[in-house]
């Protein structure tokens, strides 16, 4: 999907703000339409559109400052049904994610819900943060890690901020998925907020956002309703003054190109290739973030092929 993409009439965004002279951060997104394209490419199940929508989402409100020519990357290695969840956000409001095991799934939990913590289970959550990478100016990146705590995502990302950051704050990460009468599931509403306090933050506004915050209904429950990411905040916040830095549109957007894979392909040992045109008449290769396929036909391959015997490759 690219970010002017919708399945609702309304395009996803995200806001990036400020309270208390800027000691505490706030952002929040609707991400429905770019979960909803991520479980479209991916076949996800319910349980596992969850899981993924959620790590997409923290991982666009997590990357929410990055400046131009970063990248952000999370991992959830994780021993449950799903294998593994990777999501990965630029400065731009892209992301792109994919799961090991997209049919993956686990029973309804006790309050009838897609049990989340059921097909990640537990392991290690890993965030990357990089600059320059795609343009050659590479720096060393920064990684940090913890281990998962519950496998609900929004408190995984939580613990990690507090532990790998020393940044105390507050994690809604939803997606609600639905049923057709057919059986198929689509999402009906997705989203999330992080509220950070840096030191130094004054303790009343810091005990006043806890105290609207743990009263705020579920971020789906307003996203159903209409609400956009200004309001998710309004909410969260109650009565604390902030100040809006950016608003943006986000999207489900992938780096992939044919262009790419068939660079990709030209790449491989000149007897592989004459193997692959011999057998397959041609190669395809499918990118593990979008599942997009891209088929690399006869006359193609044999250029490569010639261009390699010739040490053109």
């Amino acid at each position: 999907m690219t970010l002017d993409e919708t399945q609702n009439g309304r395009r996803d965004s995200l806001v990036r703000a400020t309270a208390a002279d800027g000691l505490i951060r706030c952002m929040s997104a609707v991400t429905t339409n770019t979960v909803a394209e991520a479980a479209r490419r991916h076949g996800t199940t319910g349980t596992v559109t969850a899981a993924l929508g959620r790590t997409l989402t923290g991982a666009l409100l997590l990357g929410a400052g990055q400046k131009e020519f970063d990248r952000l990357t999370v991992q959830v290695e994780c021993d449950g049904p799903v294998g593994g969840i990777t999501a990965e956000t630029n400065s731009h409001g892209r992301v792109r994610g994919y799961v090991r095991e997209p049919h993956a799934d686990a029973p309804l939990n006790a309050q009838g819900k897609f049990d989340v913590s059921a097909v990640v289970g537990g392991g290690m959550l890993y965030v990357t943060y990089e600059s320059g990478f795609d343009i050659g100016l590479y720096r060393e990146p920064y990684r940090g890690a913890v281990p998962i705590v519950s496998g609900e995502i929004g408190e995984d990302f939580a613990y990690y901020l507090a532990k790998s950051e020393q940044i105390p704050s507050a994690v809604m990460l939803g997606v609600l998925v639905r049923a057709r009468e057919s059986g198929e599931t689509f999402v009906e509403a997705a989203g999330g907020l992080m509220i950070q306090v840096m030191p130094g933050a004054d303790e009343k506004v810091v005990a006043a956002i806890e105290f609207t915050v743990s009263r705020t209904p579920h971020t789906t429950a307003l996203i159903r309703e209409g609400a956009r990411p200004l309001d998710l905040l309004r909410t969260a916040l109650g009565e604390v003054p902030f100040e809006v830095l950016e608003e943006r549109e986000v999207g489900f957007n992938c780096t992939c190109s044919y262009e790419r894979a068939a660079s990709l392909v030209s790449s491989i040992d000149g007897a592989e290739l004459e193997s692959m045109l011999k057998e397959d008449k041609g190669a395809s290769l499918t990118c593990h973030f979008c599942n997009e396929t891209y088929r690399i036909d006869e006359p193609s391959l044999a250029a490569m092929v010639e261009k390699s015997r010739n040490g053109l490759g």
